[in-house]
């Protein structure tokens, strides 16, 4: 099996640090941990016995939908930063349109805020998370959502 359940303790200081740093103050999915530091979200009707079953002859990284994934702080997920939307109050960038098409694009982005981990959003539209330098806001979108150039 190449993931583990995260149990009540450790969901609880998870939420906490993702309070801290996002204002998400409730993860209503059970949580499991794959490879990589990756925190996925399940919310279907599967029990952890059957999720164990599945674990044993499938790659379980088709259960649940990427959140989180750990980086010494916490990093949403595209998804993640989409499933969460409603409760992300902090560390939240606005970008325009022609940010937001480089953004697709996979470019960093111009921008002179403290280090850290932000939410990037446009207009009511969640793109997941960038890490910021000081000077640039890092793209953390996934290749295989880039916009590719023809």
């Amino acid at each position: 099996m190449s993931f583990k359940f995260i149990q009540s303790g450790a969901k609880r200081k998870l939420i906490k640090e993702l309070k801290e740093q996002f204002g998400i103050g409730k993860l209503p999915y059970l949580l499991l941990e794959t490879g990589k530091k990756k925190i996925r979200g399940f919310s279907g009707t599967m029990t952890k016995e059957e999720i164990k079953e599945l674990g044993e002859i499938a790659n379980v990284e088709i259960v649940g939908l990427y959140l989180i994934k750990r980086e010494g702080q916490l990093r949403l997920g595209l998804d993640g930063s989409i499933m969460l939307r409603d409760n992300v109050t902090e560390n939240v960038i606005e970008i325009d349109n022609k940010e937001m098409n480089l953004w697709f694009h996979g470019e960093n982005l111009d921008r002179k805020i403290d280090s850290g981990i932000y939410v990037i959003k446009n207009n009511s539209d969640f793109l997941g998370c960038g890490i910021s330098d000081g000077k640039k806001l890092i793209n953390f979108m996934p290749k295989e959502r880039r916009i590719r150039n023809s």
